[in-house]
């Protein structure tokens, strides 16, 4: 799949490409950016996943700018970030994350992850949705070369938002991707898959253990959609949204007379 990167994020990931070719690691361009340029949308956010110290990536790619782009990082959780702009183009401002692959495990009672040290496959294998599994691969012998290991392109094709692994062990892991599933069908008009979608059925319980602010920024993502109704009608027949907002469930049926309702 020839996949046509604009000039700036070609400029980017050649200098990603130079860094991590000189530090002998492999870097890979994942999750939604991939996704959105597949689907054709504009994207301003790049997330790159290097095997090896992603914060030492970000510094050296970072010298490699002319004007040097300071580099944010929170060692705790290995990541970095840089944003770069170019000239003539003052608002097109690019954000860069870096990070080490890793792969994850979590305890019941909990959505924060222990991490430890990875590969790509553990990588990809630790994302939500197969459209946000895929990833392009930064070497100079393969530079653009797609990585697709559970045929998330096939899945943008059909509209259908499909968990990597099982269902049930993407969304115990963490809940807050129950909401995320129902956020893209939302904001894509894509359909989640049946399987899935009974597993959130199942499984709509796992999301008390979320904090109330990341439910909320997952509703505000949705609201902001085109057609927000449709997540609201996944999020009744999923059983979620009795659990986060019973309120608006129990204006359901409300009469109408003449036109208004109470």
């Amino acid at each position: 799949m020839h996949i046509p990167f604009t000039h700036s994020e070609k400029l980017i990931f050649e200098k990603i490409a130079c860094a991590a070719g000189k530090s002998g690691i492999e870097a890979y361009v994942v999750g939604g950016f991939v996704r959105d340029k597949i689907m054709g949308r504009d994207t301003k956010d790049i997330d790159v996943v290097c095997l090896g110290d992603g914060i030492q990536l970000a510094h050296e790619v970072a010298a490699l700018f002319d004007d040097k782009p300071s580099v944010s990082f929170f060692k705790n959780f290995g990541t970095a970030q840089i944003k770069v702009g170019f000239p003539g183009m003052e608002d097109e401002t690019i954000e860069i994350e870096f990070v080490g692959a890793r792969k994850e495990s979590y305890r019941s009672d909990s959505r924060n992850p222990e991490v430890t040290p990875g590969t790509l496959e553990d990588d990809q294998n630790r994302r939500d949705f197969t459209i946000n599994a895929m990833a392009f691969r930064l070497d100079t012998a393969h530079f653009g070369e797609l990585v697709d290991p559970f045929d998330g392109t096939a899945d943008i094709n059909n509209k259908i938002i499909r968990t990597p692994l099982a269902p049930e062990a993407t969304f115990s892991d963490d809940p807050l991707r129950m909401m995320r599933a129902i956020r893209f069908a939302t904001q894509l008009n894509f359909t989640i898959q049946k399987e899935t979608f009974d597993a959130i059925r199942t499984m709509a319980e796992r999301i008390k253990i979320v904090s109330g602010e990341r439910i909320a920024e997952e509703l505000n993502k949705m609201l902001l959609s085109p057609q927000p109704s449709i997540g609201f009608h996944l999020l009744r027949e999923s059983g979620l949204l009795s659990i986060i907002f019973p309120q608006m469930v129990a204006l359901a049926g409300a009469e109408y007379i003449d036109g208004k309702g109470h």
